[in-house]
């Protein structure tokens, strides 16, 4: 009898392991879920707050000046050296704990910033206004945080205006001379 009590407690105490590990196994997949969405949300905000970084530090540069296109920092750390710093510190990747993969435009300038990581977001729906392009996306490498953006309204350049043409400013309008009405047909002329 009792060498079958041993064999019994055997068993509940090696189910118990088994039931353990599962339920370990399970809160390990959740806790992972809950640290992937805060770090998506911090990705979020950190991207969003160097695109704004960007689009201000190019407004700031081309303050007083008529430059076409934009004006971008050569580093993240630009943004925060300034006279008047526009990112309080250069953000690492949230996803990956590393750089950003930086996105250039022609003159090697940085315009945006994007994550390293090929993941698949939880969140691919109801973004904030300025990030609507990121609908649909599967990867957090395409979410690339950039100024301008496909979000962003595009204001159109308007061609430069060379002083004394008509429409410049500080002349003087073009009003062009009234006309007579001509006679109808079959009246007689009057003669002056």
């Amino acid at each position: 009898m009792y060498r079958q009590e041993r064999g019994a407690t055997y068993l509940f105490v090696m189910l118990a392991v088994v039931l353990m590990g599962i339920s370990v196994t399970v809160a390990a997949k959740q806790w992972k879920a809950v640290v992937q969405r805060d770090q998506e949300a911090e990705l979020l905000a950190r991207g969003i707050e160097i695109q704004n970084a960007i689009a201000a530090y190019s407004g700031q540069q081309k303050k007083g000046r008529v430059v076409p296109g934009e004006i971008y920092p050569l580093t993240l750390e630009e943004l925060t050296k300034q006279p008047k710093p526009v990112l309080r510190k250069a953000y690492q990747d949230p996803i990956t704990g590393g750089d950003w993969e930086y996105m250039r435009d022609p003159a090697g300038r940085i315009k945006g910033v994007k994550s390293k990581s090929t993941a698949q977001p939880f969140k691919e729906h109801d973004f904030p206004p300025a990030l609507r392009h990121f609908e649909g996306l599967a990867s957090y490498n395409a979410w690339v945080f950039q100024f301008p953006n496909a979000s962003t309204p595009q204001v159109p350049q308007a061609a430069p205006v060379v002083p004394g043409t008509p429409g410049a400013p500080g002349t003087t309008p073009v009003i062009p001379a009234p006309t007579a009405p001509a006679p109808p047909a079959g009246s007689p002329t009057p003669t002056p």
